[in-house]
């Protein structure tokens, strides 16, 4: 699919200094990246049971804001046409001719250079690659090659929202056993409900310039069934962390149910009502408390004083089931 030619922005300077910054920060698209920092985190917290060194936490996640901010700049560079068609998108610092192509993409690159020197210094190697590895996926894989020729693009194309797990954990350990893989598979799988959420809210502006996500191309009630599906799935993803893996114990377990049964309520009931925009709105906003929560409740359980306190109230019970005269 070609890029449409109506994109001809007339350039624009900024006032102040400050009007500068805000047009550079608004090009890495801020609100996307919170939620990668807290699955980073949340791998880190759990690779090293609890007892994460402070200094290499705050830099590995200062590197990954500045590799999302990296691969984000450059999604804007070369959305810049679709996004002047979209009047959600129009205003953003490229379209508007705040900000020219040739300097976003000195900037992604040197946030991306800043963000793999980083790594390497604290961290090691194979963090810092996985992390340059998710700017390749985002821009190549889904901007380039899927964003606007498959409605699968944020299935495959996904798999770079799932790096930040093995950047954590690599991190921390040095290598990437199978609960970090786990972890990725769950960020994976829970990518396409998230993400097919918002696109059934916004799909007519997706629909006007060419771009076919699974909602502009299937409808609504395929969407829903692909939600529900994915859904379904994910739920036992998440519970594997604890058995048969072990890298998670009975807190997260309990909550990870908790918030499974939750997203799976919200998605049947999107799926009985496809076309209602309240329930495809609340499922959206959910799937990302749920990933902030299901983060959380992975940090929490890896504290050794959680762990302690499960096994003092453990003991108690395993000393009443041996009593029972079966």
């Amino acid at each position: 699919m070609n890029q449409t030619t109506t994109w001809n922005a007339p350039t624009r300077h900024h006032e102040t200094f400050k009007a500068v910054v805000q047009s550079y920060v608004q090009l890495t698209k801020p609100r996307i990246i919170p939620l990668l920092l807290i699955e980073t985190a949340a791998a880190m917290w759990v690779a090293s049971q609890g007892e994460i060194d402070p200094v290499l936490l705050m830099v590995t996640l200062l590197s990954g804001t500045l590799a999302a901010a990296s691969a984000q700049t450059i999604n804007c560079v070369y959305d810049r046409d679709i996004d002047f068609d979209m009047e959600r998108t129009r205003h953003r610092p490229i379209p508007s001719g705040r900000i020219q192509v040739r300097d976003a993409l000195v900037f992604a690159g040197v946030l991306a250079a800043l963000s793999f020197g980083l790594q390497v210094w604290v961290a090691n190697l194979l963090s810092a690659g996985l992390a340059m590895l998710g700017i390749v996926i985002y821009v190549g894989v889904y901007t380039l090659w899927l964003k606007r020729s498959s409605p699968q693009n944020i299935v495959i194309g996904g798999a770079a929202g799932a790096i930040p797990p093995l950047v954590g954990w690599a991190a921390v350990t040095g290598d990437l056993p199978l609960a970090a893989w786990l972890f990725f598979a769950i960020v994976f799988i829970w990518t396409p409900p998230h993400f097919w959420g918002l696109a059934m809210l916004i799909q007519d502006e997706y629909a006007k310039v060419n771009v076919p996500m699974m909602p502009v191309i299937a409808g609504d009630e395929a969407t829903a069934q692909q939600i529900w599906y994915y859904t379904l799935v994910l739920v036992p993803l998440t519970l594997m962390m604890t058995f048969p893996l072990g890298a998670t114990g009975a807190v997260y377990a309990a909550i990870a149910l908790m918030l499974g049964g939750m997203f799976i309520q919200r998605a049947w009931a999107l799926l009985q009502a496809p076309s209602d925009r309240d329930l495809a709105k609340g499922l959206f906003k959910f799937s990302i408390l749920y990933m902030m929560l299901l983060s959380a409740a992975m940090v929490v359980d890896s504290w050794p004083v959680t762990r302690a306190a499960v096994a003092s109230l453990s003991q108690p019970l395993e000393h009443l089931v041996g009593m029972l005269p079966f």
